[in-house]
């Protein structure tokens, strides 16, 4: 069965970092697209980052890029998405999402699967 699992979220300060993970189970971590999305209070969700199932290229909104780092351990079977130079306005819920496609992945409306979300404040 297809699951994914999203853990790491939490409180931190303007200018902190946080890691999430997603714990990926049913399939191999790249078997399909992977990426973070994240939906603030009030507005639509919003494709923040991806990796590709079938090269490993990577995608990042602009609104992060140069701040956030997504990656991949084979091993752990996990999807990770480094987050630094954090700013009040990355908050939200952010959630794991595959999407059955080779490529990157940009709109969330692209993803087929969904992780259940992670809650990320900062706040100071």
């Amino acid at each position: 069965q297809l699951r994914l699992v999203e853990s790491g979220g939490g409180l931190v300060q303007p200018g902190g970092s946080l890691r999430l993970s997603c714990a990926v189970s049913g399939f191999t971590v790249d078997y399909y697209t992977i990426g973070w999305v994240r939906q603030a209070p009030g507005k639509e969700r919003e494709g923040v980052s991806c990796i590709s199932s079938n090269d490993g290229s990577t995608y990042y909104a602009d609104s992060v890029k140069g701040r956030f780092t997504i990656s991949r351990d084979y091993a752990k079977n996990t999807v990770y998405l480094q987050m630094n130079s954090l700013k009040p306005e990355d908050t939200g819920v952010y959630y794991c999402a595959a999407a059955l496609i080779y490529g990157l992945v940009s709109a969330a409306d692209e993803y087929d699967y969904w992780g259940q979300g992670t809650q990320v404040t900062v706040s100071s």
